[in-house]
């Protein structure tokens, strides 16, 4: 029989009976079908599926087992290309560009695990939908017979987002590029403290939007700094217009003693402002109604180090996680990232040292330690 891509010979009837025999009467194998919690299947080397787990019998739809055995994975996933020719999945000419298909073939011409992503166009119920499964084949063999172990993974909401994210800082950073352009030029043709203003907005918004995809990335080297000298008074009065009207300072004293002398710092303000903000920020979060929240500046020999102290302990149980992603003593969706953010940016990006101390007696005090 004819085909684009993958062998389209099956399994006789017999040998196929014979097949699901050998695995359902594995203990590894069945053991392993009812503990992995992931969608799961076993195909035999022509590619049919012999066994398959709950959790892909519920994604597929199917309530009965025997209904899927001696298909193949793109039979049971309604893939649109997969009865495009007699020999069914994996012999059309879209299967040479199908990730499942790929990664199983190569798995068992190598008899090595082989991962690709699947861009599945699947029609259930008449209707159209577009997936991306994360797939991982792994042959093995079992009294002679050889078998494919086929792990999927769901991950179009994933890409989805991605490809979202993408689009969205593209655009944004197109439109942004187009504002500071025009608001250069309206301050720098019109004497007016406005236009002046509205061009340092757009370059901190631009600047911004280049923090935050990093952030969403957590590639910090898709963030380059810009370098220049700043006044500590003027960092402290950043951080004063900030926190004036901010709602987690409402009701908390938070007092800057900036006892050192006017210095000069080379950073990059806008991360310096997140390290900075995120360490106050934390320190407010975690005081009471009518608490006292400190904020100053010390210089050794060779750093200036920005202090942030309040008068809560931190948990013992949780210091050795205060700087992992996604770590938050908080319930809700999307936090975990401000202290992470803290070492990305001020570490990494700034080249500084970020650390804290906590005890009962002595209460919570962030340093950020930037080199002179």
């Amino acid at each position: 029989m004819d085909t684009y891509f993958a062998p389209a010979a099956k399994a006789t009837e017999k040998d196929l009976k014979l097949e699901i025999e050998i695995v359902s009467n594995n203990p590894i194998l069945t053991g392993l079908l009812h503990s992995v919690s992931g969608l799961l299947a076993i195909l035999d080397e022509h590619r049919q599926i012999i066994a398959l787990n709950d959790s892909l019998l519920h994604m597929l739809g199917i309530d009965n087992p025997e209904d899927a055995l001696g298909l193949r994975p793109g039979e049971v996933l309604k893939c649109i290309h997969a009865d495009t020719e007699p020999g069914g999945c994996g012999t059309s000419r879209m299967c040479a560009s199908c990730g499942a298909a790929i990664s199983i073939v190569a798995s068992l011409e190598q008899d090595k695990p082989v991962e690709r992503i699947c861009a599945l166009s699947a029609r259930r119920d008449g209707i159209k939908m577009e997936m991306a499964l994360l797939v991982h084949s792994q042959r093995i063999k079992i009294e002679d017979n050889r078998f494919v172990l086929l792990f999927i993974q769901d991950i179009t909401k994933r890409q989805q987002r991605a490809a979202l994210e993408r689009t969205f800082f593209h655009d944004i950073n197109n439109m942004l590029g187009a504002l500071v352009v025009a608001s250069e030029y309206l301050a720098k043709h019109q004497n007016l403290e406005m236009a002046n203003t509205i061009y340092q907005i757009s370059l901190r918004l631009n600047k911004e939007v280049s923090i935050q995809r990093c952030l969403t990335s957590s590639e910090s080297n898709d963030y380059v700094p810009v370098w220049d000298k700043y006044s500590t008074i003027t960092i402290f009065k950043d951080m004063q217009s900030f926190f004036m009207n901010h709602p987690v300072a409402h009701g908390k004293n938070l007092t800057y003693l900036n006892n050192c002398p006017e210095a000069w710092i080379r950073t990059d303000i806008a991360l310096l402002h997140r390290v900075l903000t995120n360490m106050i920020l934390n320190a407010l979060e975690a005081t009471k109604k009518n608490g006292a929240v400190k904020v100053w500046l010390d210089r050794t020999d060779n750093f200036y180090i920005f202090k942030v102290w309040n008068k809560q302990e931190i948990p013992l149980k949780i210091k050795d996680r205060i700087f992992q992603r996604n770590f938050s003593t908080k319930e809700q969706d999307g936090r975990g990232i401000g202290t992470f953010s803290m070492k990305l940016f001020g570490e990494q990006l700034l080249g500084g040292q970020v650390s804290f101390s906590s005890s009962k007696k002595e209460g919570t005090t962030f340093r950020f330690a930037l080199p002179e």
